[in-house]
């Protein structure tokens, strides 16, 4: 399964165990690099920098060959950890860098001074030529299968869109939960892909149990967009609160999102409180249950360790 991906990150397999809020820790990363491929925290999960420094830290005692590490930076406004993190994880160094939600101009410039590569998160064609032409080591082409905030076109027609008009490696993200799914992906161009939802039901993951069986017991039916959490559509788990609470922004919220001098303020509120909902329901199980997911968790049909999703996703 050679790639321009795994010639990038020296991993065995193109496949990146995704960043996700809250779920991705230390010891999943580990058993991904184990597993040869790349694993990736978003740095939002370590509350201080010095909790940060000391995963990296672990992360480089624990690297094996045939695997590699990096982390997820929130790279807009919302997030005034931002330039921090940066500054931490370029000290420390990590393989790659994730950018997600704004511009990553000073991320690719900081990083590349150290020899740190950078993908970008995009989910059309015109923020992928702004990343391309920032000078992103590839592109993270997040669609309309994919869990957590996705994109709104379907993998085949986005990856082949870009693949035709950018000249850096696509890492296709959504719609993957075994190896079909990755077969299909690399036959539409991509050069690999980034995995999350199979992973939150490893043995690994650092939510509640609940949580994990939620994953096996629901289905891709079962996925739902909502604008409750960060105000961007993000997709969870149809579980009875979600359908209490409904998916759409309040009244009031579209009203102020109108408002050009209010929108920023209002999305950073919004966000607050979405994550502070996301952290609940991961950490603590309540009948206040919002479980970020999508619909590759289809086929997780058991808590497994992470060496047995990978070599799912693989063989």
């Amino acid at each position: 399964m050679e790639t321009k991906l795994t010639h990038l990150l020296n991993i065995t397999y193109p496949i990146i165990q995704a960043p996700m809020f809250l779920v991705s820790n230390v010891a999943m990363v580990t058993e991904a690099m184990k597993g040869g491929i790349a694993g990736c925290i978003p740095a939002l999960n370590y509350r201080t920098l010095d909790e940060l420094r000391a995963a990296i830290k672990e992360l480089h005692a624990n690297k094996v060959e045939g695997g590699s590490f990096g982390f997820n930076l929130i790279v807009n406004k919302s997030n005034i950890k931002y330039k921090d993190q940066l500054r931490v994880l370029c000290e420390e160094g990590c393989d790659f860098i994730i950018t997600s939600l704004g511009s990553p101009e000073e991320t690719i410039i900081q990083a590349h001074k150290v020899g740190i590569k950078v993908f970008c998160d995009v989910v059309d064609l015109k923020f992928a030529k702004k990343v391309e032409d920032l000078g992103a080591d590839a592109i993270i082409a997040v669609n309309n299968k994919a869990g957590g905030h996705r994109g709104g076109m379907l993998p085949e027609v986005l990856i082949k869109h870009l693949v035709k008009n950018c000249n850096i490696p696509i890492i296709s993200a959504g719609g993957v939960g075994c190896k079909a799914d990755i077969d299909k992906m690399l036959s539409y161009g991509a050069e690999g892909v980034s995995v999350g939802s199979p992973f939150i039901a490893s043995v690994e993951a650092n939510v509640t149990e609940e949580y994990k069986q939620a994953c096996v017991e629901y289905g891709a039916d079962d996925i739902v967009v909502t604008e409750r959490i960060s105000g961007t559509p993000c997709t969870v788990i149809n579980t009875p609160y979600v359908q209490k609470i409904g998916t759409k922004a309040t009244w009031i919220e579209r009203l102020l999102n109108k408002n050009r001098k209010l929108k920023k303020w209002v999305k950073m509120i919004r966000f607050s409180i979405g994550m502070n909902a996301t952290k609940k329901a991961a950490t603590k199980a309540t009948y206040k249950t919002v479980w970020v997911a999508g619909p590759s968790i289809e086929h997780t049909t058991a808590i497994l360790p992470t060496k047995a999703i990978i070599n799912r996703l693989v063989n």
